[in-house]
């Protein structure tokens, strides 16, 4: 049997795409409304879905209750933090100090994200790490409908290091396998003639995803089609994606609006 179509869904979850969710980003709910009909309308002409989730510790480096200053506050949402700031005392790690300022220096040499302190989000076991109620309906009835099962992927678990994009952390931990590469995840999407890459957010764990796709798994790189349609950025930080995006393009991977896909 050919396996033609597979879904790989973004963190379409609740802190990202509901209103009320700690890190939402605008327009999200119209993106999970295009992909949940879709669904509903070609169910038998999906074969596998794959739902990426992001899952953090209250004390992730990248939340505000790991860091303070010299008065004992922590930082605002969207605070950037520098290896500099901890030498020169401007914000100290509350926990694991060295493992800190040894994550941002990595972290500057790579050159692709700062070190940004987001609202707590996607908290793990709370409401809001759930995949948002209109995505998750669609696809339980594909499950049922087709007798497939559809893939749990979670990224963000080990608090030392950021992990945008699904199939590798910003920064690696020889001793913690799930910071490491996820080659099982690449040779289960390989196994299908189109991947269909969309969700949250633009910016940031899609456009990383993509990235990680072209540089690990470039045989992969062909079959995606990004539904560009069905992804909105974080406000303001939209250029961060752009030339992943435009690579992208320049190595032929290809782009359209859900309206315009057509499954066999």
């Amino acid at each position: 049997m050919r396996k033609i179509n597979a879904f790989l869904i973004i963190d379409a979850q609740y802190d990202f795409c509901n209103p009320q969710g700690s890190l939402y980003v605008p327009g999200a709910e119209q993106d999970i409304q295009r992909i949940s009909e879709f669904i509903q309308n070609n169910t038998h002409k999906i074969d596998h879905i794959c739902l990426t989730m992001d899952a953090h510790p209250v004390n992730d480096i990248a939340h505000p209750a790991f860091w303070q200053d010299e008065h004992g506050n922590n930082p605002t949402p969207f605070t950037q933090i520098s290896f500099e700031d901890v030498e020169n005392g401007k914000w100290k790690p509350r926990y694991f100090a060295e493992q800190a300022k040894e994550y941002l220096q990595k972290l500057e040499e790579q050159g692709e994200f700062p070190h940004t302190i987001w609202p707590e989000h996607c908290l793990m076991g709370h409401k809001g790490s759930c995949i948002e109620q209109t995505l998750i309906d669609a696809v339980i009835h594909w499950s049922r409908h087709t007798g497939r099962y559809y893939q749990i992927v979670s990224k963000g678990t080990y608090p030392l290091t950021e992990h945008f994009g699904i199939f590798i952390a910003q920064v690696t931990y020889p001793d913690r396998p799930e910071t490491q590469l996820n080659q099982t995840l690449i040779d289960t999407l390989m196994q299908f003639e189109h991947v269909y890459l969309c969700g949250e957010a633009k910016s940031h764990c899609v456009a990383t995803s993509l990235k990680q796709i072209m540089r690990y798994a470039p045989e992969l790189a062909q079959k995606v089609i990004v539904l560009q349609n069905c992804m909105s950025d974080v406000p303001g930080l939209g250029h961060l994606g752009e030339p992943i995006y435009q690579e992208a393009k320049n190595i032929g991977v290809k782009f359209a609006n859900i309206e315009d896909i057509t499954l066999f």
